[in-house]
């Protein structure tokens, strides 16, 4: 039985309103990153997590106490989603310190299929980010219509 644990990233889920579903789908259906495990191997998701948000210098000090969320629960194997794969600059940094940190736990870059280029889902996702959208300052300094 693999016991599995999945890290996203923050702006993906927090600002963008990812809820992990395609992530959940293919682990059941076994696409994507979770392909590589038997076919006759039990998967039980331990738990999904974000990131702390991208990282000033304490960055991989804050995932690892953020990621001690999943650990504490006896993983065997993080994924990091293909969300911080496509977005994460610091994605190779945060794969040696858990590495360092977790030696017993594998951790994998990638979880679901991969239907476009992680340089193709960064330039959809920057459209997102640069939409223009309302804020609690719009909000205060409009005048009452009514």
């Amino acid at each position: 039985m693999a016991r599995i644990g999945i890290l996203t990233c923050s702006n993906a889920t927090q600002e963008l309103g990812c809820s992990s579903v395609v992530c959940l789908a293919d682990l059941r259906k076994r696409k994507g990153a979770f392909a590589a495990y038997p076919a006759d191997e039990k998967l039980t998701l331990v738990g999904i997590i974000n990131c702390p948000g991208c990282p000033t210098l304490t960055g991989p000090d804050k995932l690892l106490s953020r990621i001690r969320g999943i650990t504490e629960f006896k993983v065997d194997v993080i994924h990091l989603a293909f969300c911080v794969k496509a977005l994460c600059p610091f994605a190779e940094k945060y794969i040696k310190a858990l590495g360092e940190a977790f030696p017993t736990i594998r951790i994998v870059l990638g979880t679901h299929e991969e239907k476009e280029t992680p340089d193709e889902y960064r330039e959809r996702i920057k459209r997102l980010f640069s939409q223009s959208k309302k804020t609690m300052v719009d909000v205060i300094l409009q005048k009452d219509d009514g």
